[in-house]
C-alpha cells in the first residue's frame, strides 16, 4: 500500500508489535490529539507526523501503554522538576 502524507515535510511511521485491541486505542487516542493516522488492511497502524510535537505525542501515547509503572512515574517526575525549574527562569 503506497501512502502519501498530507505534507512535504511529515514523515509516516509505522507503529510496530500493538496487538490489535492496543492499535485501536493508540489509533482513537491520536485521532483525539488531531494526528493524522490508519489502519491499513495488513493490521498495521500508520502515523503521520508533520512536526516535533506530534513526535512526542506519538511517543507519551504509545509509552503510556508499553512501559511499566515505574517508569512512568520516573517520566512524570522529570516533566515536574522541567516545570519547577522554568517556572523559576
Amino acid at each position: 500500500m503506497m501512502y502519501n502524507p498530507s505534507s512535504s515535510q511529515a514523515f509516516v511511521w509505522e507503529v510496530a508489535k500493538v496487538s490489535r485491541s492496543d492499535r485501536w486505542l493508540v489509533y482513537h487516542r491520536l485521532h483525539e490529539l488531531n494526528i493524522p493516522c490508519w489502519c491499513p488492511s495488513d493490521g498495521s497502524l500508520l502515523v503521520e507526523v508533520n512536526n516535533c510535537i506530534d513526535a512526542i505525542l506519538l511517543r507519551s501515547t504509545v509509552q503510556q501503554l508499553f512501559a511499566a509503572r515505574p517508569e512512568l512515574v520516573d517520566w512524570l517526575e522529570r516533566c515536574w522538576e522541567a516545570e519547577s525549574v522554568n517556572s523559576y527562569q
